[in-house]
């Protein structure tokens, strides 16, 4: 059996825990282990590791150690968990744990009680298990339960640490990076899933009418934004469509909009239209929005069964695109445009008529389509670009959800990125 290998320098006692660091003037050997120390901080990449063993002489004996750049790997020292914790600070990389090491409250026959409480305390680093020569049973253990890997304690050298060190680290941030990527795997199902029970499925059922969307959230990494829509179509034949826009941007806004557009599809499916809708809506906003000054812009159009006309009723919402063969795109009139809901107690919302024809194409959208930027100056989109960009798609022979999708993609790269507000579009169709 290998006789133990010697340790070739002593670790510093303020590195262990047991003692103060040297005052400014100290000896001149405490001058050079601070200077020594000095250059190991400031090496890039040091490695760090942290021995925790009961050693009744009061410090560690370990062999001098390195990385594979021949730069020192620095050591820390803990007699127990105690100062473990206080000494298991960010710039460390790796734990090298002696299982024979007392844990506290240890449950009767758990041998690895030790282990399992530092793996609790030190989630995010890389840990050796140190256990006795020929318990290879224990160590295999160890690894199972959490450890990167095991060593003898009287056999080890500091090529081997060294190198085991390493290995852990890395193997540790592989797992890591590994575990990350099945979380993030695991939150993109759960989101779609989130996704497809939040944002709506059209109840068309009967109708002729071609239905088409686009969804956008302003925000990184959200689900949904301050944007709703919805469409149904009722027993008597009518098809209600909906989108509106709730102010801001965070995950209440997303949740109001999601209330307001279940609120809507009951309404609507109740019988409730225009005026009468809207003024509902408004109270259920009042009832639920977190703080008086939130507010929602909403746009609301019922189609006759025969698909010929419609009604509109705007609350402080941009007005619709109609778009019909032999004719250029142009928006519906708002006119009679009423407050958004939330502003005004007792408000009204007048419905407009408005005359289809036999083959067209209706367009609603949220103002996060027509507020991008354009090139790098401070000029917005509007309306009025809005019109232009979609008469050159019609043109170009997009339909349905390519025309959604381009205009979309071409609103974005305009504004030289993505879009910081949401954006929500939809489209029906009515052909001949």
């Amino acid at each position: 059996m290998p006789v133990p290998v010697p340790r070739q320098r002593a670790i510093p006692a303020v590195e262990t825990g047991q003692a103060p660091a040297a005052s400014p003037g100290g000896t001149s050997r405490e001058v050079a282990l601070r200077q020594r120390e000095a250059v190991e901080n400031t090496a890039p990449n040091n490695l760090t590791l942290l021995l925790i063993e009961d050693d009744p002489g009061g410090s560690a004996m370990v062999p001098e150690l390195h990385d594979s750049a021949g730069r020192p790997i620095r050591v820390r020292t803990a007699r127990n968990l105690t100062e473990a914790e206080r000494l298991l600070t960010d710039d460390v990389h790796c734990i090298l744990l002696d299982l024979a090491l007392a844990a506290p409250g240890r449950v009767a026959d758990d041998e690895l009680a030790v282990l399992r409480h530092v793996l609790e305390i030190a989630p995010r680093h890389a840990v050796l298990a140190l256990t006795a020569s020929g318990d290879a049973e224990r160590g295999a253990e160890a690894v199972r339960v959490g450890a990167q890997d095991y060593l003898f304690r009287d056999e080890l050298d500091g090529r081997l640490l060294s190198r085991a060190i390493r290995y852990a680290v890395e193997r540790k941030r592989s797992d890591t990076a590994e575990r990350r990527l099945a979380e993030g795997r695991l939150r993109a199902q759960e989101n779609r899933r989130l996704e497809r029970g939040l944002l709506p499925t059209p109840l068309l059922e009967g109708s002729s009418l071609r239905f088409a969307a686009r969804y956008r959230p302003g925000r990184s990494r959200a689900l949904l934004g301050g944007d709703f829509y919805d469409v149904v179509r009722t027993a008597d034949g009518t098809v209600h469509a909906m989108i509106g826009d709730v102010c801001g941007h965070g995950p209440d806004e997303a949740a109001l909009g999601v209330e307001l557009r279940i609120a809507w599809r009951a309404l609507t499916l109740a019988g409730l239209c225009g005026d009468a809708l809207l003024g509902t809506l408004q109270k259920v906003l009042e009832h639920e929005r977190a703080d008086d000054e939130i507010f929602a812009t909403l746009c609301t159009v019922d189609i006759a069964p025969d698909g010929r006309r419609a009604g509109l009723c705007l609350a402080g919402h941009p007005s619709p695109l109609l778009a019909r063969p032999g004719r250029p795109a142009q928006l519906l009139p708002y006119d009679n445009n009423g407050p958004a809901l939330g502003l005004l107690p007792g408000a009204r919302w007048p419905r407009m008529e408005v005359k289809l024809g036999a083959e067209w194409s209706l367009m609603l959208y949220t103002d996060g389509l027509i507020e991008g930027y354009v090139g790098q100056g401070r000029e917005r989109l509007g309306q009025d670009g809005m019109v232009e960009m979609v008469r050159r798609q019609l043109s170009e022979g997009l339909r349905g959800e390519a025309l959604l999708r381009a205009a979309v993609n071409e609103v974005r790269d305009l504004n030289g990125g993505e879009l910081t507000d949401d954006v929500a579009v939809l489209l029906l169709d009515r052909g001949v």
